[in-house]
This record gives structure tokens, sequence and C-alpha cells, in this order.
């Protein structure tokens, strides 16, 4: 997957942009996005939280990237996806949404942590390595205006337009559009979550003719049930995308019979 090349800078600037970096470090230090710990460089953990963050690897299951215990096999499917295989074709996340993890999800959603938008999605392009090879456009799940407004960002958006920046795959993050403001997902069971999604998703008109027979990567930040990015998936498909993956920050992994 080719690269996007970035303009140079002359010695004058590069100096001048450094000397800015140095003083900003100097008066605003990062810090750990989990814990606090003043970090260097863009990471978004620190040595400390890093070892407890449950990374996803192989082997897994083919379609919905659920871990397995052992090696099943090139082309093994989880029971879940045996019994009822998902609209989209791959999912794929960083790491396992649980108590070492949560501290940097919730900072990053709702503490205006947009700084580590950059790192988190380092982490992703290589854990999605596979499927940004394949995706023409890359597309976040949308918030509703209501709580854009109040949250000021949509995490997701920002994930999809660091990755853009990283890879040569183009982030569209308004085709997607939430028409109706939906209740929060927190604590519903996975039927109630595929109802309260349920048509709340659109394709953007003016977006329309870059879906056509596009392979989107859909972006958000924790994949749960999946009761959102299925209907998101629906929507896409129903709206001209050849084919749909989906890439997360976190996932949460319940135990399954497999």
């Amino acid at each position: 997957m080719a690269s996007v090349r970035k303009p140079s800078l002359s010695p004058v600037s590069a100096a001048f942009s450094r000397s800015l970096g140095f003083v900003s470090d100097l008066l605003l230090p990062r810090r750990c996005i989990s814990c606090g710990t003043v970090v260097e460089g863009e990471g978004a953990l620190c040595a400390s939280c890093w070892p407890n963050i449950r990374f996803l690897s192989r082997p897994h299951c083919e379609c919905c990237g659920f871990p397995f215990e052992f090696d099943h096999g090139a082309e093994a499917r989880c029971a879940a996806c045996y019994r009822d295989l998902p609209l989209y074709e791959r999912a794929r996340a960083v790491f396992r949404y649980d108590d070492a993890s949560r501290q940097a999800l919730l900072a990053f959603k709702h503490s205006d942590r947009t700084d580590v938008a950059p790192a988190f999605a380092g982490m992703m392009a290589q854990a999605g390595s596979e499927l940004l090879a394949d995706a023409d456009l890359i597309v976040p799940v949308p918030l509703h205006r209501r709580r854009l407004i109040s949250r000021r960002y949509n995490q997701s958006a920002l994930l999809a337009q660091a990755l853009a920046k990283i890879t040569a795959v183009v982030a569209v993050p308004d085709l997607l559009v939430r028409t109706r403001a939906t209740p929060s997902q927190g604590g519903l069971g996975a039927k109630a979550r595929e109802r309260n999604v349920a048509g709340a998703f659109a394709i953007r008109q003016s977006r329309s003719a870059q879906l056509t027979e596009s392979r989107v990567l859909l972006v958000d930040d924790v994949l749960t049930t999946g009761a959102t990015v299925s209907a998101c998936t629906k929507v896409l498909l129903r709206g001209g995308a050849r084919a749909v993956d989906v890439l997360t920050l976190a996932r949460v992994v319940r135990p399954t019979t497999e």
C-alpha cells in the first residue's frame, strides 16, 4: 500500500517547528491517557500501563476477529459467525475492552483527549493492515448532531482521519449520517441494541456517488455486540458499496462456546 509523500520543510521552518514543539512539551507535557503519567513522544500509554493492555492478534475468527485460544485453521470462524454470519466481511480490533483499557477509551471519548488519535490510529493501521490494503474508503460511524454539539467531536471520525493521514486511503467523515438521536447503548442487551439503532443511519446524498462499488472500511471506537456496525453496514451495502470491513480500537470479548 503506497504512502502519501509529505512536502519537506526548509531548515529554518523545521527548526522553528522543533522549537514550538519543545515549548509545547514544557508547558503542556503529554500524559498517559490511562493513568496521567508524563510520557515521551506521541505515545498514548506509559510504560506501566502498556503491558496491561490485552492486544488482539491471531489466532482469531476470520470473520469477526473474535480471539481463539488455539489455532483452528486459516479460515476458521467462531460459533456466533457460523450461526449468524454478519453483513460485514471482516472485523478487526487493536485490543480488548476491559478494566485495563476502559479508562483510556473513556478519556479519549469523553475527556477531550483528542491528542491521542494519531497514536491510536497507528495501532489500528497495524491491526487492520489487511483491511486497509483492500479499502477504497474509510468511513466513521457518525454521531447525531445533538451529541456532536454536546461532545464537540466524533472520536470515530478523528480515528478515520488520522488513519487516512498515514495511509493512501481516502477518509469520508460525513458519508454516513445519524438520522435520529438514539439513547446510549450502554447497559442494553444484544437485541435491545439492534432495536435501538435500527433505521438510525443513512447515506448523505451528496456523497452517494463515492460509495458506488467501493470497498468501505467502517471505523468505530469499540465493538460490543456489533449492532451499530451492522446497522451501518446494511445502509452502506444498500447504498452501493461492494463490501464493508470493520476496524475498531477495542472490542468486548465475552466468553463463548466455539
